[in-house]
């Protein structure tokens, strides 16, 4: 295949330390070029990162007639605005989650969606862990299943750190529940009708720092989580049907470097000595989701995840947050 001429929109340390090493790692990939506000910042990256070209701001790097796909992992508030703009240039985009602060503004990417590819930047979605496991559901290996839990926590008071800040789309539930509500939908196969949320919020900051949720999937299915910016750290996915469990070590984290794994259990022992373990070889999920999303733009394969399932889950979000305030079940 062909390269896919990438550029990438600042230097935010999830793409310099782990989304941009992965791409430049990949046979599909070339990262031409790399963006910041200030050109020194972008020097300075695109030397640590091996990059060609340094563009001391984003409207000059989506000039660049040569590149064909960006990456954006600007702050929350700036996914839309930025993904709009390299869409207008007639850039593909793989933006990071979540993809917008909420559902009506992420349905203005509908103005792009004939025009170029668009999707949501959730790694584990192409991680062999989360496939595998969905693949041993849709056999019936654990008969069916009916409930999806997720624990999900770290611990960050940094009140420079954009995930203490409101205003940026920070807090516990935009930053790390997503992830969560993508594990529902992923391993459901459907979207959320109804969910109901309690929320704890940091008096500095006006994020939340603790959320617990529960969605409901339809047909006996529920999605429950907690997920916290203040809490140590701590990370653990279970899909429980009835006939077994399949429990994720690592679901979201999973390193690149070493081997992961999942248990498949019968229930028959209460101390899961029952469960036989699943070991997979040590892979790069942000490098398979960055192939997967340039193989697209080769149409060498369809587009997995678009703009109307990235909408989907915003609403998911967006009901959890008016239930903080209503104290009811809100409709997704």
């Amino acid at each position: 295949m062909k390269k896919v001429v990438w550029g990438v929109l600042s230097t935010a340390q999830i793409g310099t330390q782990k989304v941009i090493p992965a791409m430049l790692a990949s046979d599909h990939i070339e990262v031409r070029a790399i963006a910041s506000r200030t050109p020194e910042t972008a020097r300075e990256a695109a030397a640590a990162l091996g990059i060609a070209l340094a563009y001391g701001s984003y409207a000059e790097l989506l000039a660049d007639p040569l590149i064909e796909a960006i990456y954006n992992p600007l702050p929350n508030h700036l996914h839309v605005p930025l993904t709009l703009q390299a869409a207008r240039a007639g850039k593909h985009v793989l933006c990071e989650k979540p993809i917008a602060l909420n559902a009506a503004e992420a349905a203005a990417l509908r103005e792009v969606a004939d025009r170029v590819l668009v999707m949501e930047a959730f790694m584990v979605r192409f991680h062999p862990q989360w496939l595998r496991a969905r693949e041993l559901i849709r056999d019936g290996q654990i008969g069916m299943p009916r409930a999806v839990q997720m624990m999900f926590s770290f611990f960050n008071e940094d009140p420079a750190n954009i995930r203490n800040d409101a205003r940026m789309g920070g807090g516990a539930l935009c930053d790390i529940g997503c992830y969560a509500v993508t594990a529902g939908r992923f391993f459901f196969e459907t979207d959320p009708v109804r969910g109901v949320a309690l929320l704890d919020r940091d008096p500095r900051f006006g994020t939340d720092r603790l959320a617990s949720a529960l969605l409901d999937f339809g047909a006996g299915r529920h999605l429950d989580f907690t997920v916290s910016t203040q809490c140590v750290s701590y990370q653990r996915l279970q899909i429980l049907g009835s006939k077994g469990r399949i429990e994720i070590q690592v679901p979201v984290n999973a390193p690149a470097g070493t081997e992961v794994r999942l248990f498949i259990d019968d229930g028959s022992a209460f101390n899961g000595a029952a469960a036989r373990t699943e070991t997979f070889a040590a892979v790069d999920q942000y490098r398979l989701q960055a192939e997967v999303f340039s193989r697209a733009i080769r149409g060498e394969v369809e587009l997995p995840y678009g703009i109307e399932h990235a909408i989907n889950g915003m609403r998911a979000l967006d009901a959890l947050f008016r239930s903080e305030k209503s104290g009811r079940w809100e409709d997704v």
